[in-house]
């Protein structure tokens, strides 16, 4: 009996790989799987779990337009809020029946005389489909950092990403290690448990005020009701997101004002000049990942609590040897960084046309057609691709047109019975070179260290632009830009865009 070939395969059950699902259902593509490594679907917020998570974007916005939730409790959602939203939108749309739950990738293989993508997995097991959604996302592995001296480290260590909810902070010498978006949510919380708390910071960023309320009764009950006035409310925060595109993606005045109201929300919190000129970034604002928060500097100064400036030497049996020559003994170590940005492809080996690795090709650097589709990978669809990051919107928005342009792309083979459509090379590489030239001219490229960017500086993960911009290549599916082959012959098939 021949194996099963699927219509499309999903890897990854979190926001992006469900809303693939939703979307490809409705265009009447019902014959798909969906492959989870874990036990439960979430992704990034079933698996972040740390004191004080929650999502740095408002919840309006943070959320499929297409999959409203008039509930949100805050302005800014807990994790655990957007992981039970994850799962009533799988309950909602019935896609339970297409989950498989525990299954972890270890690789994907085209066959280019089917035309069929094979999943190889962990425990043997094989999938195959005509098409293929990535969607695990950039950020689905994370690691103890390469420091010195770490595995000589006698006390407890817990990475953000995989929280030890078993440990007792009561009365602990705790250190966080790392100053970035998670680092500023748990500082805040550790600082109510352990007996102190200090923060090992290597770089300073630029933080604004998290400005959180709970939703209100009466704006939950008008969202129900009048689905038009949550959606009047998230374009309303769409667009103010987008105007600080003028400030962040480039320098221009602008920055110099956000750059301005991040030092005054710093003298506002922070009345030591010491400690303030210790947490002043040297970088334009937008260059790293803006920080959103209102007790991170007030944690900071509490008693028990100490921002530790000089450079990690070394971690000992003991705790942390800093530069200065400081000992600092410690029962607990957070590391607050030390995520695996897959800046090089997915966590697992991609083969596509005539053996071509994808981790090979990318190793200096991502490059792909809009985001989605890269040359030599046939009926392969990137979800937050390579240069698809938002500096300062939503990335669900960005997603949502990424969604878009897949069920295009793939109701375009199966409706047209073809082996495979493979975008073009030159057109790839036209789009990558304007890319690159625009990247250029953004504050990303100002001279800052960051995960945007490659060891040898490449920026494989922001776009050069509006949220707008993006959309609106998204929305621009040309047939012509691609070859396509069909099934049942070995011609190629050219169509005018």
């Amino acid at each position: 009996m021949p194996a099963r070939v699927y219509d499309t395969l999903i890897v990854g059950a979190g926001f992006t790989g469900i809303g693939a699902a939703i979307k490809l259902t409705q265009a009447g593509v019902d014959d798909i799987v969906i492959l989870e490594r874990d036990e439960r679907v979430g992704g990034t917020w079933r698996d972040t779990t740390y004191p004080g998570a929650a999502c740095d974007i408002p919840s309006l916005l943070y959320s499929f337009s297409f999959v409203p939730n008039p509930t949100w409790s805050r302005a800014y959602p807990p994790a655990e809020e957007i992981r039970r939203h994850i799962e009533a939108m799988v309950d909602r749309y019935g896609l339970r029946r297409h989950l498989r739950l525990g299954v972890e990738l270890t690789g994907l293989t085209f066959d280019e005389a089917e035309g069929v993508w094979i999943a190889n997995t962990k425990g043997r097991k094989r999938f195959r489909a005509r098409t293929v959604v990535l969607a695990s996302g950039p950020l689905p592995d994370s690691s103890f950092p390469d420091i010195r001296g770490i595995d000589s480290y006698q006390g407890h260590k817990i990475h953000s990403a995989r929280w030890d909810h078993d440990y007792d902070f009561t009365g602990k010498r705790v250190a966080v290690i790392g100053t970035g978006a998670s680092a500023v949510q748990i500082v805040p919380e550790l600082v109510k448990q352990a007996e102190f708390v200090k923060v090992f910071q290597r770089t300073p960023g630029w933080v604004l005020p998290r400005l959180d309320i709970a939703m209100p009764p009466i704006a939950q009950e008008l969202f129900a009701n009048v689905p038009a006035v949550q959606q009047l409310a998230r374009e309303a925060l769409f667009w103010g997101h987008e105007a600080s595109a003028t400030a962040l993606v480039w320098h221009t005045p602008l920055t110099s004002l956000v750059a301005r109201l991040g030092k005054a929300h710093l003298r506002m919190q922070v009345k030591d000049p010491w400690l303030r000129r210790q947490l002043t970034p040297d970088f334009a604002p937008g260059c790293k990942r803006m920080l959103i928060s209102s007790d991170y500097y007030p944690a900071l100064q509490r008693d028990n609590c100490k921002l530790i400036a000089w450079p990690i030497a070394t971690l000992s049996p003991a705790g942390i040897r800093t530069s200065d020559g400081v000992e600092h003994h410690l029962d607990c170590i957070v590391f607050a960084t030390g995520y695996d940005v897959h800046l090089t492809g997915p966590p697992f080996p991609v083969t596509g046309l005539g053996g071509r690795s994808l981790a090979e090709e990318w190793a200096h650097g991502a490059q792909a057609y809009k985001s989605i589709n890269a040359h030599g990978y046939p009926n392969l669809f990137f979800m937050t691709g390579p240069n698809s990051g938002p500096g300062h919107n939503s990335l669900l928005v960005y997603v949502e047109g990424q969604l878009d342009y897949a069920v295009k792309g793939i109701t375009t083979i199966l409706g047209n019975d073809l082996r495979y459509l493979d975008v073009r090379e030159d057109v790839q590489r036209r789009y990558n070179d304007r890319i690159q030239a625009r990247l250029a001219k953004t504050t990303w490229m100002s001279g800052c260290r960051s995960w945007y960017l490659t060891a040898d500086g490449f920026n494989a993960a922001m776009y050069p632009g509006f949220a707008t911009q993006y959309l609106r290549q998204m929305r621009d599916f040309r047939f012509g830009d691609y070859e396509a082959i069909e099934r049942d012959a070995r011609r190629a098939v050219y169509a005018s865009g």
